[in-house]
């Protein structure tokens, strides 16, 4: 993209790390060959791809909603047995859980159809 003033498009770099010349050592102040092997074998063990993210989220969400169903069920057979306050929090933990599933739904059909269209 060409500023018809200017006619060019220059882009000034502050910093050595914005150039990719940098070692990652320098950015992050230490070099990697002292971070332990410990912190470094949790890293590789904790690593997870996208589908199973989306699938724990998903499976984590309908859990809350199930948990909601049990506790509104307990409150009408057993009323005296069930704290009211914990039948408040497992409702909105829920609804939040299912209002940020919808909304993380709707961004990735949103990418999805931006990407396929520029096609």
């Amino acid at each position: 993209m060409k500023i018809p003033e200017i006619q060019t498009l220059k882009l000034n770099r502050t910093l050595d790390a914005h150039t990719g010349s940098s070692k990652l050592s320098d950015i992050a102040g230490a070099p990697l060959n002292d971070i332990p092997n410990s912190a470094k074998d949790n890293f590789e063990k904790k690593r997870v791809s996208f589908e199973e993210y989306l699938v724990d989220a998903v499976k984590s969400m309908n859990q809350q909603q199930l948990d909601v169903k049990t506790i509104q069920q307990q409150v009408i057979t057993d009323p005296d047995s069930v704290n009211i306050e914990d039948v408040t929090i497992a409702m909105s933990k829920a609804r939040l859980s299912l209002n940020l599933a919808q909304t993380v739904i709707d961004r990735m059909v949103q990418g999805w159809n931006e990407i396929s269209t520029t096609r």
